[in-house]
């Protein structure tokens, strides 16, 4: 049965093209009826990912093709969820690495890259979009040779094959020249290139779980690879964690197979193929589930570590409890270690009486798409500001350290560059084409939390900023970060026009009026680096005196609209990100004003 399986991942970039390749096997495969209606990026099945675009979980697939049944895997192109990527790769025996034909390799491609070339498994390079009017197909090619001799590529690994393709369009050519069909080349190649999945010589059953999932009807699903034997529906089996421990016995109550973008129920799942099972309630990603008679559990690659956390607590502020139905500690502590067992790129830690939680992760976006999840559940949870995770090594304080690669028009690069300097930032590569500068930098993490908002203001919106974990190094040193005060509100209650419009001059606003505010509540950004308390609750003085001119139309600027992660770039240390399911506040952390003096002396 093996023989005729193919387990192959496809990795990219983000906004490479990747599902959107996927889209169009399935249709041309003949999945869904003549009449069936079909959306965008079918495979971005989330809220959360149709909304932004862009892949969160990592989901398999699978097609028949010339009687071979292909599992494909679908990934994360976004650094922030590389510990998706970094797991599922256990799974496969190929990979189809995806490179735009006009961006060409950037940060992510290098990480997943680097990940797969290290496990052995043979690539299939995919130059997309080679139909866009600033495609540079040769070029990009070369850039990708590069980068494998730079990752230490093998010589199997370096003869890899190259395939030109539209994946919007739905064709790819071995040759520019060939005739622009449809992408029956590139399943064609998957069938002849990538090896059979490799079976353990043992008869006994065992499946390595990567991935968790939760379905209504059977509840609690494992998803994974059939290392070796089979097993059929009822099937008595174990569970073994990587220290050999037992986790729990029980039974596999449902087994499914992948066919297109569905579940299919089957009552046996054979060595080689991915599988999903249900019927274990304890059992976890990277957990062996086999027969009674194997001890030995599965090997999985480890995965990087988080680089920043943040801290949860509970709402405090004086509207708590109004628009949440999740509200005490108990229930953030329950969510959060049901993600953190779910989720292997995220950590967990509390205090001694457990009301606050720390979070770790690889980035601000990873970060917020926990908490914007969590807020659609219902909960409301106040968040700090990110700091990065340090670590002491032979009495040398190390700091996680980050490549930044930098897209902007020339005209901006000399302001990007001072403003990375002032971040400590080491500049490692600069290249200059057709208007556009590439500028690479190593980073330390720290400097770059709210960078970005800064950096669209510096380009003028036009820069692309990438960034990827890159190394622990020696500490950078302190620098100073150049930051505008906030607008604290003084009082309690809706915001009035007239104050607001009064108060134009102090700053930026982040409210409107009618806007529902609150002692310690931040409104807006001060012009100064001061924190600055306002009225916005102040209405005009009412007298019966009428005169031509004494009265001045209210004009209003519109008010700053952040989103969740560029508000939780955006906090200070000494405030924190109130977030309901219908509201995301900026508050300080010690509402009253006294107290901020307080603690203001008490630091100093």
């Amino acid at each position: 049965m093996s023989k005729n399986i193919r387990n192959v991942a496809i990795i990219a970039h983000v906004d490479h093209g990747k599902t959107t390749l996927i889209d169009s096997i399935l249709k041309q495969i003949g999945m869904f009826r003549s009449n069936e209606e079909i959306g965008e990026r079918i495979m971005d099945s989330g809220d959360l990912e149709k909304e932004r675009g862009i892949t969160i979980l990592a989901k398999p697939t699978s097609i028949k093709w010339n009687g071979v049944k292909i599992n494909i895997i679908d990934t994360p192109g976004h650094a922030d969820f590389g510990g998706e990527v970094e797991r599922i790769l256990c799974m496969a025996d190929g990979v189809i690495l995806l490179t735009d034909a006009s961006e060409g390799p950037m940060p992510q491609t290098k990480f997943v890259l680097g990940k797969a070339l290290s496990q052995g498994l043979k690539p299939i390079v995919i130059i997309n979009k080679v139909d866009k009017k600033d495609s540079r197909a040769d070029v990009v090619l070369d850039e990708v040779f590069d980068l494998f001799v730079t990752l230490n590529a093998n010589e199997d690994q370096l003869d890899f094959p190259i395939l030109y393709a539209s994946g919007k369009n739905g064709w790819c050519v071995n040759d520019l020249k060939d005739k622009k069909e449809n992408l029956h080349p590139l399943l064609n190649l998957i069938i002849e290139y990538v090896p059979p999945p490799k079976i353990n010589s043992e008869t006994s059953f065992s499946f390595l779980a990567t991935l968790l999932s939760y379905d209504t009807y059977v509840g609690r699903c494992l998803i994974g690879k059939v290392e070796s034997g089979n097993a059929e529906v009822n099937k008595i089996v174990k569970a073994i964690n990587l220290n050999q421990k037992l986790v729990e016995k029980g039974k596999l109550t449902k087994l499914f197979s992948f066919e297109g973008n569905k579940r299919i129920p089957v009552n046996e799942i054979v060595a080689g193929d991915i599988a999903c099972i249900a019927g274990l309630t304890n059992a976890s990603v990277s957990d062996t589930i086999c027969d009674n008679l194997v001890s030995k559990p599965i090997k999985s690659s480890p995965i990087d570590p988080p680089t920043m956390s943040i801290t949860i607590t509970v709402n405090s502020s004086p509207f708590a409890g109004q628009e949440g139905k999740k509200v005490t500690s108990n229930n953030i502590r329950e969510r959060l270690l049901a993600e953190a067992e779910t989720n292997v790129a995220i950590t967990f830690s509390e205090n001694e009486s457990k009301d606050a939680f720390e979070i770790g992760g690889r980035g601000e976006l990873q970060l917020g798409v926990l908490i914007e999840t969590m807020r659609r559940e219902g909960f409301e949870l106040s968040v700090s500001r990110p700091k990065v995770l340090f670590k002491t090594e032979k009495n040398i304080k190390l700091e996680p350290v980050e490549e930044v690669v930098i897209d902007v028009d020339e005209s901006f690069s000399s302001t990007v560059i001072s403003s990375m300097n002032n971040r400590k930032s080491e500049m490692i590569d600069m290249k200059t084409s057709s208007a556009k500068t590439r500028i690479i930098f190593k980073s330390p993490s720290r400097g770059l939390i709210g960078y970005q908002s800064q950096f669209l203001t510096e380009t003028k919106g036009t820069g692309i900023l990438n960034r990827i974990f890159h190394a622990y190094e020696p500490f950078k040193g302190e620098f100073k970060e150049k930051r505008n005060g906030s607008l604290i509100s003084t009082e309690t209650g809706q915001a009035v026009a007239y104050a607001i419009f009064n108060l134009q001059d102090r700053g930026v606003m982040y409210i409107k009026p009618q806007t529902k505010v609150y002692t310690g509540m931040v409104v807006g950004e001060h012009n100064k680096e001061n924190d600055l308390e306002i009225n916005v609750l102040k209405g005009k003085q009412l007298t019966n005196v009428r005169a031509s001119g004494s009265d001045k139309a209210v004009t209003l600027v519109p008010p700053v609209k952040m989103t969740l992660e560029q508000m939780i770039s955006f906090i200070r240390d000494d405030e924190l990100l109130e977030v309901t399911p219908m509201n995301l506040r900026l508050r300080k952390k010690y509402l009253d004003s006294n107290e901020r003096k307080r603690e203001k002396k008490l630091n100093e």
